[in-house]
């Protein structure tokens, strides 16, 4: 396909926008961009990387779009008051979303793998990305996640790779309904579970999803999933021996898990360097969609015992006075679950921040939050709430994090909600003692990282 020369990110930092903007700067198209977040302070080390790699920012004002000849690339959270759309309007440069120029990119390529589902994308995408640049297939890499494994001093933010092949593995995304626009060869569908949209809308979308493949990896253990596992499925599951990929003989520990997986007469055993029986599902479907693009299985496996996992996914910040601190991006019910039903594997109780990812998605799943917690909870075990965040436009503000936390303590545990997140913060280090663990969760914000690191340094 031929690119545009010239493209302006309008959103730059978010975490689909930043690596689509390092792909196409891979390919050799000139990057400019803007960012709220920028413009207000926050995360300085993001947007100096940025502009180390060539990338011209200028403030989200409308005076970095000038050039009518230019892309001018916006994300579902840029709304159309913002001053650079207008100016890309007023100019008469072309406007188009991240999916669209994303699905581009992808649909060209000879083999196309997209990873979707409610819970595990970036995981499952970081998999399987390791496994085939391990084994030699060079690919190409869109992650909503920063990847431990390609991290180096002077790529930090590594949610991408420039791959020398024609394999392209992208997550991609039902939350706007943008899956639509991606034609998989591989498609691997991990999960479904109500986020963002009703699940008559979630089915009928990863349903088509999968139609269009050639291949679909479908998880069993999932029934919504399993339910639209069609003739060109092949399935993958820790329960039912059956599937074509069937994990089993898990053996969890603190620093990962290992489990056996066969395939027909063959077997693998491997140990993950990331813990959690989700992680194990997550590895299976990579597995199987690594041996669909022709990676044979015990390569495979070998592959994915070096996989040091995604940022922000149960990463531990450090331990300090016998508490250890946890930077997690768990934001709906499912990845809620998975979190804490693996950090129970363990002994310690858990204090938990969790900061809501939006007022829309706070209100769409109130009742799945409070059934949750209620139930993931254990009875010494504490809650935290902020207000979800929050950086500016015009969503309504009709729902509160107290509403949470009142459910969740009628239903027997200890849930607390504070004006801000400074005041759980300091109401949880006044509770620490030897031997809990402090989780921070939530999504859209990346300062929650510098807010856990700032947990750890205050225990100290």
């Amino acid at each position: 396909m031929s690119l545009n020369r010239r493209y302006f990110f309008c959103g730059i930092g978010g975490s689909g926008m930043l690596p689509l903007a390092l792909i196409l700067k891979g390919k050799g198209a000139e990057i400019s961009g803007s960012d709220r977040s920028r413009d207000q302070g926050r995360t300085p080390e993001k947007f100096a990387f940025l502009e180390a790699n060539g990338i011209s920012l200028y403030p989200q004002d409308g005076s970095g779009v000038v050039d009518p000849a230019a892309t001018v690339v916006v994300s579902a959270a840029i709304e159309s008051s913002v001053p650079d759309v207008a100016a890309a309007q007023r100019i008469g440069a072309v406007i188009e979303t991240r999916a669209q120029l994303l699905a581009k990119l992808f649909n060209a390529s000879h083999c196309a793998i997209a990873v979707a589902g409610t819970s595990g994308k970036s995981t499952t995408t970081g998999m399987l990305g390791w496994i085939l640049s391990a084994t030699g297939r060079a690919p190409t890499i869109m992650n909503g996640a920063v990847m431990k494994n390609f991290v180096r001093p002077e790529i930090p933010f590594a949610s991408a790779v420039v791959g020398k092949s024609d394999t392209f593995v992208s997550e991609v995304d039902e939350s706007d309904g943008s899956i639509a626009l991606y034609n998989p060869n591989i498609a691997v569908l991990n999960n479904i579970a109500h986020d963002h949209k009703s699940m008559e809308e979630l089915r009928a979308l990863f349903r088509a999803f999968l139609g269009r493949a050639t291949t679909a990896v479908v998880n069993l253990d999932n029934a919504e999933a399993a339910a639209l596992k069609g003739a060109n499925a092949i399935t993958f599951s820790l329960k039912d021996p059956s599937a074509h990929f069937y994990g089993h003989d898990l053996s969890p520990a603190q620093d990962g898990i290992s489990f056996a997986v066969r395939e027909g007469t063959h077997e693998a055993r491997l140990k993950l360097r990331v813990p959690g029986r989700h992680n194990v599902a997550n590895g299976l479907a990579a597995l199987a969609a690594a041996r669909a693009a022709g990676v044979a299985l015990g390569d495979a496996a070998e592959a994915l015992s070096h996989f040091e996992g995604v940022k922000r996914r149960m990463d531990v910040v450090g331990t300090a006075k016998g508490v250890t601190v946890i930077d997690d991006f768990a934001h709906n019910p499912d990845k809620i679950t998975a979190t804490l039903s693996t950090l129970h594997d363990f002994p310690g109780r858990l204090l938990v921040m969790f900061q809501p990812h939006g007022y829309g998605p706070l209100k769409m799943m109130r009742e799945d939050f409070i059934d949750t917690f209620a139930r993931e909870l254990g009875p010494d075990d504490v809650l935290v709430m902020p207000e979800p965040v929050y950086f500016g436009g015009t969503v309504d503000r009709d729902i509160s994090s107290s509403e949470i936390t009142t459910a969740v303590a009628t239903r027997g545990r200890q849930a607390f909600a504070f004006a801000d997140r400074k005041a759980c913060g300091e109401n949880l280090l006044s509770l620490a003692l030897p031997g809990d663990r402090i989780v921070v969760m939530g999504a859209r914000d990346d300062t929650l990282s510098q807010f856990a690191a700032e947990l750890l340094a205050s225990y100290s």
